[in-house]
């Protein structure tokens, strides 16, 4: 199974198998938002999903939002959503993330990372710096237990750390103390500035 194939993902949204889809933004990556002064800088958000995290910068008055993601079916959806904001404050690419060549001051990781096989996990790393200006970080959640088969792959704390060390700078990289209660003790906040 190809966890790049458009149709794989574009089933599981009309299958509504979406387990990983919690209905809202996740707590560390809000209280992360909650945090951010700058309303203008220009964020991305890979593998966006239901983006439940861009309606809550929308919500909250952030004006340069990109999201993208390779199920048509899902971007379809997100464009009658986000109708009001979109080619606005908001811009929807429906493609393979691996082939986006703007550059962003943040991307926000909330269940992306783990949707992409463990083989793509260098090439994720070095897309992510390219994608980031200068300064650019890189904040969010990655999984900090393993799964059976996947998607999601889970990983560790250290085995992030050997990951990013060489790209980034690692301004944060700890388990998350805000986690929703099912992924309590299950989840790593990562926070990393691009080295260029």
């Amino acid at each position: 199974m190809q966890v790049i194939d458009p149709q794989y993902w574009n089933n599981l949204y009309q299958q509504k198998e979406t387990r990983w889809d919690i209905g809202y933004p996740s707590t560390p990556l809000k209280e992360y938002i909650d945090q951010i002064s700058d309303k203008h800088q220009s964020i991305l958000i890979p593998g966006c999903g239901n983006s439940y995290e861009a309606e809550y910068l929308l919500q909250n008055g952030f004006t340069n939002i990109t999201l993208i993601d390779i199920s048509s079916l899902l971007t379809g959806t997100l464009e009658k959503k986000f109708s009001n904001y979109l080619n606005k404050e908001l811009t929807i690419i429906t493609g393979d993330f691996f082939g986006l060549n703007n550059q962003f001051d943040l991307i926000l990781e909330q269940t992306f990372f783990c949707a992409l096989d463990p083989s793509l996990r260098k090439s994720y790393v070095k897309k992510m710096q390219e994608l980031l200006k200068p300064d650019g970080r890189l904040a969010g959640v990655l999984f900090n237990r393993s799964f059976e088969g996947g998607p999601p792959f889970g990983g560790s704390r250290e085995e992030y750390e050997e990951l990013f060390k060489e790209k980034f700078e690692i301004i944060k990289l700890e388990p998350c103390y805000n986690s929703i209660l099912p992924r309590e003790g299950s989840e790593v906040f990562i926070n990393v500035k691009s080295k260029m």
